[in-house]
C-alpha cells in the first residue's frame, strides 16, 4: 500500500507517515457518513451547536501542543502559531452563534388561504479539501458550518498537514459528535478525483491553487454538484498621499511577509502615491531587514522557511526573471545567512522598477516577495489594481473614508479593506472573483452554499 509522507521544512526529515485509504476504506467511510447524516439532519440546531461548542473547547485545550506541531509541519514560526488557534476558534464560534438565525425558515409574506416559506436543507455529505498554509483556519471555514447545517463532513487535508485533520477528529470525538459525521481520509490526487465524482458527495469545498481548482472542476464535470473554490491571489494595496504613513508601512510589510508570504490574500503588489514613494520604499526596506529568518521552533524567529525547497526556489526564479526584465532587488540575500538555493529557507525580498507586464505583477508568487510601484493618483492606482486575473482582496490606505469607498466600489475584488489587509472577519463573506474562485464561506451568506433552498407552498383547506 502507498504511504503518504510529510517532509518537515524545518530540517527535511520525514515527520509523519500515513497509509493512503484503499477503495474498501473509502466505501466504508462514505456509507458511515450517509447513515450518520440521515439522523443528524433531524437533530435540532441547538444540539448541533452544543456539540460544536464542546469541540471548540477541546481544540482550545490542546493549543499548547498544536502550536509547535504546526511549525514542524509547515514551517510557521512557533511565536505566530497560536494566532491560528485563536482565529480558528473565533471563526468556529461565530459560525455556531449565527447558525440558528442563518438556517431559520425564510418567510415570504402572508397570502390568504396559503402557507408559504423557504427552508434551507442540508446537502448531505460535504467533502472539504484543505490547504496546508493555514491548515486549521482554512478547514474550519467549511467544517463547522457544514455540520451546523446538518451535513456530514469528510476532510481530505493536505499531505503536508495531516496532523491538523487528526486534531479536528480528536476534538470532535471528545465533543461526542455522532460517529461517521466527521471523518478524515488520506488520499492521492487520483483517489480525490474519484471521490469528487462519486454521487454521494453533495458538495466540495476546495482551497488551493487555480490549477488545483481547475482539477477539482474537471473531476466534478461528469455530474451536477456544488463547488466552493477558494483559489489564489496577487493582492494589491494602494497607499494614498494622505495615508497614516507608519501604520501603512508596518501593516503592509507584515501583510507581505507573514507566513513567509504563503497566503492567498497576502500582499503581492503595493502602489504608492508619487509623493510618498521614496520614503515608503526606504521605510519598508528598513523594516524588512529586521526580520529574523531561522528555525521556526526558536521563539526569536519571525520568518520561517517556505513549505519546501522547490517552493523557495520557484520564488527565486520569479525574482531572477523580474530582474532580467528590468526590476531591481532591494534586499541582499546574504544578510539572511540561512537563505540559500536548494533550501526552503528564503530571505524576504522587495522589488522596485517593476511594470504591469512582468510575471511578478501578473501571477501569484506565494512567497516572501513584494513589489512597490509609484502611481500618480487614484485613477492610475485603480487601473493597475484591477489589471489582474485575480480578485481576492484589495486595500486602500487613506484617512479619507469617502475616497476609499469610491475606490472600493470600482475594484474587482471579493473583499475590500481600508487601512488593513490579510485578514478574514468571520462576520463577512469570504469570496473571490475572477480566477480567485467562486462560492463563499463564513458569514450568514456562507450557509447558503452549504444548504439548498426548498420551497413549501401549502394551499390550506377552506
Amino acid at each position: 500500500m502507498q504511504r503518504q509522507l510529510t517532509i518537515s521544512p524545518v530540517d527535511g526529515r520525514v515527520l509523519v507517515e500515513r497509509d493512503y485509504a484503499d477503495a474498501a476504506q473509502v466505501e466504508r467511510t462514505l456509507q458511515r457518513a450517509q447513515r450518520a447524516q440521515a439522523g443528524w439532519r433531524r437533530t435540532d440546531v441547538e444540539t448541533r451547536a452544543r456539540i460544536c461548542r464542546v469541540f471548540c473547547d477541546a481544540f482550545e485545550a490542546a493549543a499548547d501542543e498544536i502550536a509547535p506541531e504546526l511549525s514542524w509541519q509547515m514551517g510557521r514560526p512557533v511565536a505566530a502559531a497560536p494566532s491560528e488557534v485563536r482565529g480558528t476558534l473565533d471563526r468556529a464560534r461565530h459560525m455556531i452563534d449565527i447558525a440558528a438565525a442563518a438556517l431559520t425558515d425564510v418567510a415570504v409574506g402572508d397570502k390568504p388561504g396559503f402557507r408559504r416559506f423557504i427552508r434551507r436543507e442540508p446537502l448531505g455529505v460535504v467533502l472539504t479539501i484543505a490547504a496546508w498554509n493555514y491548515p486549521y483556519l482554512i478547514a474550519i471555514n467549511s467544517v463547522i458550518p457544514a455540520l451546523m447545517a446538518g451535513n456530514a463532513v469528510l476532510l481530505k487535508h493536505s499531505a503536508q498537514t495531516p496532523l491538523c485533520a487528526e486534531r479536528f477528529a480528536a476534538a470532535f470525538a471528545t465533543a461526542g459528535l455522532p460517529e461517521g459525521l466527521f471523518q478524515v481520509l488520506h488520499l492521492t490526487h487520483e483517489q480525490t478525483a474519484q471521490l469528487i465524482a462519486d454521487s454521494r458527495i453533495g458538495y466540495v469545498a476546495f482551497t488551493g491553487s487555480v490549477q488545483g481548482g481547475l482539477a477539482v472542476q474537471g473531476a466534478a464535470s461528469t455530474r451536477v454538484v456544488g463547488l466552493g473554490l477558494e483559489l489564489g491571489g496577487n493582492d494589491p494595496a494602494y497607499v494614498r498621499a494622505d495615508a497614516d504613513f507608519e501604520h501603512a508601512v508596518e501593516n503592509l510589510v507584515d501583510g507581505a511577509f507573514f507566513n513567509s508570504g504563503q497566503s492567498c490574500c497576502g500582499i503581492g503588489r503595493i502602489y504608492v502615491a508619487d509623493s510618498l514613494y521614496a520614503r515608503f520604499v526606504e521605510a519598508s526596506v528598513a523594516l524588512t531587514k529586521r526580520y529574523v529568518l531561522g528555525d521556526p521552533l526558536d521563539p526569536a524567529t519571525t520568518l520561517g522557511p517556505c513549505v519546501r525547497a522547490a517552493a523557495a526556489d520557484a520564488v527565486r526564479a520569479v525574482t531572477r526573471q523580474a530582474v532580467a526584465d528590468g526590476a531591481r532587488t532591494l534586499i541582499d540575500e546574504a544578510q539572511f545567512p540561512m537563505s540559500r538555493a536548494g533550501s526552503p529557507y528564503l530571505a524576504p525580498q522587495i522589488l522596485i522598477g517593476v511594470n504591469q507586464s512582468m510575471q511578478v505583477q501578473r501571477e501569484e508568487t506565494f512567497g516572501p516577495l513584494v513589489t512597490i510601484m509609484s502611481v500618480n493618483g487614484d485613477a492610475e492606482a485603480l487601473r493597475h489594481m484591477n489589471d489582474s486575473r485575480y480578485g481576492l482582496t484589495a486595500s486602500v490606505w487613506t484617512r479619507d473614508a469617502e475616497a476609499a469607498m469610491a475606490l472600493g466600489s470600482s475594484l474587482a475584488t471579493g473583499t475590500f479593506f481600508m487601512n488593513r489587509c490579510d485578514y478574514l472577519d468571520p462576520a463577512l463573506a469570504w469570496v473571490g472573483v475572477k480566477d480567485s474562485g467562486r462560492g463563499c464561506t463564513l458569514s450568514s451568506v456562507g450557509y447558503e452554499y452549504l444548504t439548498r433552498p426548498k420551497s413549501f407552498h401549502l394551499r390550506l383547506a377552506s
